[in-house]
């Protein structure tokens, strides 16, 4: 759910003060909206919301780089990738878009493209978590174990940041590394435990390794944190018609994930 809510005003006692003023759906209102629907996973909102910053601010590296992640994380890499082009002839040396476009050329198999896309990234701004979470993606696209380095300089740039390990799970979970991930997302919900979203994914990545209890108390966590959160719903509902066929596939993953 979005932090600002954008209220109608209708008339004020006289006595009220200092006298409550409409809000003003300008760039930074879009902007903080964009980035809440992006930390709360609603994708396709946050992509229409940088949408509206690029309104009022055609040249916003920041809205830009939110579209091309925002199509990452839907799973559109090509259109991601098309969408960076555009973005980089406004902005050359963006090193988030530089980055961005490395994701996503890693993930549809441009695998030297998206290595000399993240260089250009880590030329430019080499301090900065996400130029180095997108650089963790490519070399496990290429799978390569410097990623894991990648990792960690990425939380050491943003130290007790919730934000950075989440984005951080979310690239082990793609690449199927559902232990690594599952750490990343407890020391998530160690930094911000009254967040739905990183007790829903923290219980999708325990079911992915078949741990039914914990994923059970994860979901229930995020149903408690956010009732509105059907996915929770959904999830406790197919645990709940879970045989051991699945247990035993996540014990699995977890013996070769060591």
């Amino acid at each position: 759910m979005s932090r600002f809510v954008n209220l109608e005003l209708g008339g004020e006692s006289e006595d009220q003060s200092p006298q409550k003023k409409a809000l003003v759906k300008d760039e930074a209102y879009y902007r903080a909206e964009a980035q809440a629907a992006f930390e709360n996973g609603e994708f396709e909102p946050a992509l229409r919301l940088y949408s509206k910053v690029l309104e009022f601010n055609p040249n916003s590296a920041e809205a830009w780089a939110g579209q091309v992640r925002m199509l990452i994380e839907l799973g559109q890499y090509e259109e991601a990738r098309l969408w960076a082009d555009k973005a980089l002839e406004r902005i050359p040396r963006d090193a988030e878009l530089l980055a961005a476009k490395a994701v996503a050329l890693g993930r549809t198999g441009d695998l030297q493209g998206a290595l000399a896309f993240s260089d250009s990234a880590m030329e430019e701004r080499g301090d900065r978590p996400y130029v180095w979470l997108a650089r963790a993606d490519v070399l496990l696209a290429r799978k390569e174990s410097r990623a894991d380095y990648c990792f960690e300089k990425a939380l050491m740039l943003g130290p007790r940041d919730w934000f950075v390990a989440w984005l951080g799970a979310r690239v082990r979970y793609y690449y199927k590394q559902f232990v690594l991930a599952l750490k990343l997302l407890q020391q998530a919900v160690e930094m911000n435990s009254t967040h739905f979203l990183l007790w829903l994914e923290l219980g999708r990545c325990q079911e992915a390794l078949g741990l039914a209890g914990p994923a059970r108390h994860s979901f229930e966590q995020a149903r408690q944190l956010n009732p509105n959160c059907h996915d929770a719903g959904r999830e406790l509902a197919r645990l709940a018609g879970m045989g051991a066929g699945p247990r035993l596939r996540g014990w699995w993953r977890r013996l070769f994930n060591r």
